[in-house]
């Protein structure tokens, strides 16, 4: 690309790469030249993640069988986005994919909070999964952050779940547990990074 083509910009991370052609004919005639120059060195392009995106925006109203893609855990398509003055209009933004909410998801599954951790305290609790919270809000918070709160509300749940299982008094009310958590937020909103970042469960009257 940097030899040949010098004046189209690219991205690349491991064998993943994205090229930003100017035109289709242009990105068509790229595509080809990269699945020879693949083919000399007994590679070859993926055949099913390989393909042409119409990058669609308010600027760019054409019609494409192709209008988003998937690269580093971020979904790039059309989307609703703000401008300064509050005028609404579609953007081609990346925001966390569905690949990485499912894998995100699955982690917090996997930490199996409310059926095997109801005997540790909720600092504990925290500890646990804080980290992993950081590094999500750090990474897929960079963009479209509202995309990942919905992600990161299926913790908000599971945490409730762990307070119906640790305490006895809530065990049929999740509303009730809710709360409680609502109330542990606002006295002590540092403990979880879920409630740092503004994420936190309703406190009730």
């Amino acid at each position: 690309m940097r030899r040949t083509y010098p004046d189209i910009r690219f991205e690349r991370y491991a064998d993943d790469v994205i090229i930003h052609a100017k035109s289709r004919a242009q990105a068509e005639h790229v595509l080809e030249a990269v699945r020879q120059r693949l083919k000399e060195c007994r590679l070859e392009l993926h055949p099913e993640k390989t393909k042409i995106v119409y990058c669609q925006d308010d600027d760019r109203r054409g019609q494409h069988e192709h209008i988003k893609f998937d690269f580093l855990g971020y979904t790039f398509r059309p989307r609703r986005a703000k401008n300064r003055r509050g005028k609404f209009f579609v953007s081609f933004l990346p925001a966390i994919s569905d690949k990485a909410a499912k894998a995100i998801r699955g982690t917090i599954r996997d930490w199996r909070l409310a059926a095997t951790r109801n005997n540790q305290s909720l600092e504990e609790i925290a500890g646990l999964v804080n980290p992993s919270v950081r590094g999500w809000a750090n990474y897929y918070g960079r963009f479209y952050r509202s995309a990942l709160t919905p992600v990161l509300r299926h913790l908000e749940r599971t945490l409730v779940k762990w307070a119906q299982r640790k305490y006895k008094r809530l065990r049929h009310h999740a509303t009730n547990a809710a709360h409680w958590l609502g109330r542990v937020a606002r006295r002590d909103p540092n403990l979880f990074v879920l409630w740092q970042i503004g994420i936190r469960p309703a406190t009730g009257s």
